[in-house]
Parts: structure tokens; sequence; C-alpha cells
């Protein structure tokens, strides 16, 4: 692949990380492009097939996978989510350094790849932070909340594990978690303005 290092950020649901990949991308939109992962479950309100993720079914993703076009992939909540080398390439192939939005699943999927991307973990303040934070976007059922809940347990607690992120930053107000990521961003590409 190709000079640029690519970056993966991965977080739990509801830590800000969209929110702040989101801003990233359009203060920075001829620096970095998003590799739009596949998933099998339905889009949600406002969601666009090809720009929030290409939306498939798991007959078609399971072909993929087995076919190695995948370079992670993980199942969440009945609902099948993967990185295709693809849309990896789309990305590159732009001069763009590209980002992947990944779960704790798919940043250990991708470390057996020659990806050799930096990886950034985005993290909650604390649980009770997150919860209040999922409970206001009123977009899950009480039984989908929780296992959320459980999920972004485990992956606070992987986070702190020595050599699975190279930095970890605490979404605790999101002006300065903005700012410690693009500094972080800069120093690695030096094309942030």
């Amino acid at each position: 692949m190709s000079g640029l290092r690519p970056v993966v950020l991965s977080g739990p649901s509801g830590a800000g990380k969209s929110t702040l990949m989101k801003r990233l991308m359009k203060d920075h939109e001829d620096v970095f492009g998003f590799s739009v992962s596949h998933t099998t479950r339905n889009p949600r309100p406002g969601e666009e097939d090809g720009k929030d993720y290409h939306f498939t079914t798991r007959e078609a993703m399971e072909e993929g996978i087995s076919k190695g076009e995948f370079i992670e992939n993980a199942e969440f909540s009945g609902n099948m989510y993967g990185t295709s080398k693809a849309a990896v390439e789309d990305v590159l192939a732009k001069n763009l350094i590209c980002i992947l939005d990944v779960d704790i699943q798919g940043v250990k999927r991708i470390k057996e790849t020659d990806l050799n991307p930096i990886y950034i973990s985005i993290q909650p303040p604390s649980m009770e932070i997150l919860e209040k934070r999922l409970r206001d976007r009123q977009t899950e059922t009480e039984e989908s909340l929780q296992k959320r809940l459980e999920a972004a347990r485990i992956d606070m607690e992987l986070s702190k594990e020595p050599g699975v992120f190279d930095i970890v930053i605490i979404n605790d107000d999101l002006e300065r978690a903005y700012e410690e990521l693009k500094d972080i961003l800069n120093e690695v590409s030096k094309r942030i303005k």
C-alpha cells in the first residue's frame, strides 16, 4: 500500500468518534479520506449508501470475506460489519490519508495485516457519561443499549492494555479532543493546516 499511513479510529459507540471524524473530514477534506465500511444492518434515518456505509446482504458479505476481500470484519447485535480492501485502496488512490472507523475486534484483525496504521482510541470519560450519551440519542432499544454498554466496558478495558493503541484520547470536551486528534495527525502527516 502507499506511503501514507492509514489511521484506525476506534472506541465505543457514544464516545464521540464519529463526531470527531466527520469534523476532521469536513475541515481537511484534501488530506483525509474515509474508508466506507460494509454492513448488513439497515440504514438509520439520514444515512446514505456508499457514504455512511455500503449496505449489503449477509450472503454478499460472507462471500466477500471468504474470497479475502476484507481487511477486517466483525459481528455485533446480529449484524455484520467490515472494511474491504477496495474501500481502503479507493482512498489511497486519491493520495489521501485513509481513516478507518472500526471496533476493538477490527483493531485486533487489522494488527494481523500489513496495513501498518496509526491506532487511535477515542474513549468516554466514564461509563456513566457514555450511558447518558447513548440514552440521549434515543436510537436504541433497552436490549441493544445494554449490549452497547457491555461492549463499551470491554472496549474501555482493552484500550488500557499496552500496545493495543498508539494514542488514547479521552473525549471529555469535544473541542479539546478535536484539537488533540488534529495535533496527533499533524505530527504524522504534516499536511494539516
